[in-house]
């Protein structure tokens, strides 16, 4: 991906909003989904296959993981090893994501496809959030 296309992703050239903007995006996304997993448990736990009771684990650690995440974009300067411990965290999550779907998850058609859609989206969000810290570091030399 080049500069000019994350810049446009970010709506802004200036790299360290641009790595705000994606942690910002990863907060949000994430914290939805906790709260829908804490709240409908029942029924997304029917409709996609899973039990209440891991949607209710996974939700009440989706809403610490996206506070933390929330709480590094709010701040001016993100730490490197914050965002680095974000981006590896992603990556990890997206590949039990698709581990756990291949050999031991037993969803319906719709968890199978969500199952691989949140993967590549957080996925996308370890891209993004990798790049723009690069951009950062690179305008700072």
């Amino acid at each position: 991906m080049s500069a000019t296309q994350l810049a446009a992703l970010a709506r802004t050239v200036e790299p360290q909003l641009m790595l705000r903007r994606f942690l910002a995006l990863d907060a949000v996304v994430t914290g939805a989904n906790a709260l829908a997993y804490l709240a409908l448990s029942g029924p997304l736990g029917r409709f996609l296959g899973a039990g209440s009771g891991l949607l209710t684990g996974l939700g009440a650690f989706l809403a610490g993981y996206a506070a933390g995440v929330g709480l590094l974009s709010a701040r001016r300067h993100p730490p490197t090893a914050g965002v680095r411990i974000v981006v590896e965290a992603n990556l990890v999550w997206s590949a039990v994501s698709l581990a756990a779907l291949a050999l031991w998850l037993t969803p319906t058609t719709a968890g199978a496809v969500w199952t691989v859609l949140q993967a590549l989206t957080v996925a996308g969000f370890a891209v993004l959030q990798h790049l723009a810290l690069r951009a950062r570091q690179l305008s700072q030399d």
